[in-house]
C-alpha cells in the first residue's frame, strides 16, 4: 500500500479528585463497543492522573507501535497531563469525552467530562497544539466508538503525509501557470519533494528499452483494456514508461515511505516519447500512486489525500465546460433535481483509471492531434466516468504561500456526454455560485481532485488538522458568500 495503516491507541485520563475506576470502566466500555462494531483498537492500561502517568502511558503506546491516539476523558481529566500526552506523542491525536451514564447514578457516578473538554481545549491552545475534536465530542460508548471510527481516515492521512515524497518532472507548461506550486508549504506539512528534469526522465525511459518485464506489463494492459484496446501498437512503449516511473520511485524514495508523481505530458513530451502518458497515469492511480498532469504538484498531493481517505482510486480533472442547454433539457431537466448552473463537465485527456469509467477505449488525444501527427498522441484512455457520488476538492498553496482548500460534494449523473476524453457530467448543488465565489474568487486552478463517494467530512477535518483556515465549500442557497452581491 502507498499509505500508512493506522494503529489507534485509547488512553483514559482521570482527575485525581474523581474516582479513577469511573474513567477506567468507561474506557473498557468504549473499547468493547468499538471492537464489536469496527475491529481492533489498543487499550492502554495506564490511566493518567499526573505527568508521571503520562510518561508511562506514552512509553506503553509507543512500545505497542501505535501511530494514532485517542485521549478519552472518562471524567473531568487532568488538563496539563492530557495535553502533554498530545504534545509528546508522535502522531495525530483526537480528544473525546464520556457522557454521564444514568440519572440513577449522579453522585459518585458523575464524571463532569463535558466540563473537562473545555479545559483540555484551552490547554491545547496554550501549547500551540492541535487535536481532532469531533463536532459533538461527548457520548456514550457506542457514540465514542463511532467518533473513533470517523478519526481513522483523518489519522491515516496525517500519518501518510508526514512520510510522503513528491516526484515532479520538468516545469509547468507555459500558460498553465495557474497550477502554481510554491513548495515551502510542502515542507511545512512534512512532505518532501524531489524536482527532476524532463531530460532525466527521458534518459531513464530510454534505459528501460528492452526491459525483460515489459511483456508482462503489456499482457496486464491487454487484459485490462479488453475490447477497448484500439491502439495495441503503443502498449509496449506505455509499459516501458510505467516501469520507468515505478523504478524511479523505488530508487529515489530515500527515507520516505510513500510517493506521488507530478508528471509532464506536453508540449515536447509527445514529440520525444512518441506517445502520451495518460493511460499509465490512470493505472498508477489505481495502484495507489496518483500521477497528476501538467506538473500539478498540489494536484498530486490533493489526489493522494483522497486516495488515503477513500482507500480507493481517485482522479484529477479539469473543471472544464458547461452542459449545453439542449442536452440539459433533454437528459437532466425534470429527471434530476438540479438546475443548469448546478451542472458542468469534468474532463481530462484520459488519465482516469479503467475501473472508474463506464466504458473505455485506448485512443489518440484529439486536442494534441490538431497540431501533431496522430501517432504521437496515442495512449489516452477515453470513456464516460461512472455515475455516483463524488467529492471534488483541492488543497493549494497560493503564490504567497498561504494554504487554502475547497470541498464540494455532488454526483456524476448517468447521462452520456457525447464527447471525448475521460469525462462526466457532474452535478453539485449551487455549483454556479461556488464556481464564481470560491474557485474564481480565490484563484484556484482548473484542476480538481475527484474522490468517488462522499468524503467531505473527513477531508474537512484533515484540512483543519493541516492548519488550513480557509476551506471553501458549496454553500446552500440563502447562505451568501462574503463577495456575493445580495441584490443580484
Amino acid at each position: 500500500m502507498n499509505y500508512a495503516k493506522e494503529k489507534i491507541a485509547i488512553v483514559a485520563v482521570s482527575r485525581d479528585c474523581f474516582p479513577m475506576t469511573l474513567s477506567e470502566t468507561r474506557r473498557k466500555a468504549v473499547v468493547a463497543a468499538y471492537q464489536k462494531k469496527y475491529g481492533e483498537i489498543y487499550e492502554c492500561p495506564v490511566c493518567i492522573e499526573n505527568e508521571k502517568d503520562m510518561l508511562k502511558a506514552l512509553a506503553d503506546v509507543n512500545a505497542h507501535e501505535c501511530n494514532a491516539l485517542v485521549v478519552y476523558l472518562g471524567n473531568f481529566g487532568p488538563e496539563s497531563s492530557e495535553t502533554l500526552l498530545v504534545k509528546n506523542f508522535n502522531g495525530p491525536a483526537m480528544l473525546i469525552a464520556a457522557a454521564e451514564d444514568s440519572g440513577n447514578d449522579m453522585l459518585d457516578g458523575r464524571g463532569d467530562a463535558y466540563c473537562g473538554v473545555l479545559n483540555a481545549s484551552y490547554n491545547l491552545a496554550l501549547r500551540n497544539l492541535y487535536a481532532y475534536i469531533p463536532e459533538y465530542p461527548v457520548g456514550d460508548p457506542e457514540d465514542c466508538a463511532d467518533m473513533i471510527n470517523d478519526f481513522r481516515p483523518i489519522a491515516r492521512a496525517i500519518i501518510s503525509l508526514r512520510k510522503l515524497k513528491v516526484f515532479s518532472f520538468g516545469p509547468r507548461p507555459q500558460d498553465f501557470l495557474a497550477c502554481n506550486a510554491p513548495i515551502k508549504r510542502l515542507y511545512d506539512l512534512g512532505i518532501e519533494i524531489q524536482e527532476n528534469s524532463e531530460l532525466d526522465l527521458f534518459e531513464s525511459f530510454n534505459n528501460h528499452k528492452g526491459d525483460a518485464r515489459i511483456p508482462a506489463i503489456v499482457k496486464e494492459m491487454e487484459s485490462e483494456l479488453g475490447c477497448g484496446n484500439k491502439k495495441p501498437e503503443v502498449l509496449e512503449s506505455l509499459a516501458q514508461y510505467e516501469l520507468t516511473l515505478t523504478d524511479w520511485v523505488e530508487k529515489n524514495l530515500g527515507e520516505r515511505e510513500y510517493a506521488v508523481i507530478a508528471g509532464k505530458c506536453w508540449p515536447a513530451f509527445q514529440t520525444q516519447f512518441h506517445f502520451v502518458p495518460c493511460y499509465v497515469n490512470g493505472r498508477l492511480a489505481a495502484k495507489g500512486i496518483p500521477v497528476s498532469c501538467e506538473v500539478d504538484i498540489w494536484g498530486a498531493v490533493s489526489e493522494y489525500i483522497g486516495t488515503v481517505v477513500s482507500e480507493d482510486t481517485v482522479t484529477l480533472l479539469d473543471i472544464n465546460n458547461s452542459v449545453p442547454k439542449d442536452m440539459f433539457k433533454e437528459n437532466i431537466e425534470g429527471k434530476f433535481n438540479y438546475t443548469l448552473k448546478d451542472t458542468f463537465m469534468g474532463f481530462h485527456c484520459g488519465n482516469t483509471a479503467v475501473g472508474k469509467l463506464s466504458f473505455c477505449e485506448m485512443k489518440y488525444q484529439k486536442i494534441m492531434a490538431r497540431t501533431l501527427p496522430v501517432e504521437f498522441t496515442n495512449g489516452t484512455l477515453e470513456g464516460d466516468i461512472i455515475p455516483g457520488e463524488i467529492t471534488c476538492y483541492r488543497l493549494q498553496s497560493t503564490a504567497d504561500c498561504k494554504l487554502r482548500a475547497y470541498i464540494a460534494q455532488g454526483e456524476v449523473l448517468p447521462v452520456a456526454t457525447r464527447s471525448f476524453g475521460a469525462i462526466g457530467i457532474f452535478a453539485i448543488p449551487e455549483m454556479g455560485r461556488f464556481y464564481r465565489h470560491v474557485l474564481i474568487e480565490k484563484n484556484y486552478p482548473h484542476h480538481g481532485a475527484v474522490a468517488f463517494g462522499n468524503h467531505g467530512k473527513a477531508l474537512y477535518e484533515i484540512f483543519k488538522y493541516l492548519g488550513v483556515t480557509e476551506i471553501g465549500f458549496n454553500q446552500p442557497k440563502g447562505m451568501l458568500y462574503p463577495t456575493e452581491n445580495p441584490f443580484a
